[in-house]
């Protein structure tokens, strides 16, 4: 996964700079027909009963030098009721509305949600890695 700015500059100041940055108390997985970017300018899914959904994550292991987690739960989004587009990237958000992106990647195989498909995720399908 890629880490935004927000997350490249609160590691800095929490660890570098002592500065004092909250943690969130949930972490939301988000869906987006374009690449985020950094910057958090991708296009996110919108209306057709889209919502962020909560994810959670594995303690890390170290393998070759790297700490990986991955999600601990299946997530599902509820039932298009519109067409959503292709989903090509998803973003870990410290919000279920507005906040922060944390980290994002494009998804393994783009998938096209109309009215009637529910996108979900297998446990242990989403990994954050930091080397």
């Amino acid at each position: 996964m890629n880490a935004s700015n927000y997350l490249e500059e609160a590691i800095i100041n929490h660890f570098f700079r002592n500065g004092n940055i909250a943690s969130p108390s949930q972490h939301f997985l988000a869906l987006y027909i374009s690449e985020p970017t950094d910057y958090d300018t991708g296009t996110e899914i919108q209306g057709g009963s889209y919502q962020r959904q909560q994810i959670s994550f594995t303690a890390p292991v170290q393998s070759n030098g790297k700490a990986t987690t991955q999600n601990n739960a299946e997530i599902r989004f509820p039932v298009a009721t519109s067409n959503w587009g292709t989903v090509t990237h998803f973003g870990v958000c410290t919000a279920q509305t507005g906040g922060y992106l944390l980290a994002y990647a494009a998804v393994p195989l783009p998938k096209l949600i109309e009215s009637g498909d529910e996108a979900k995720f297998n446990v242990n399908t989403l990994t954050v890695t930091i080397d």
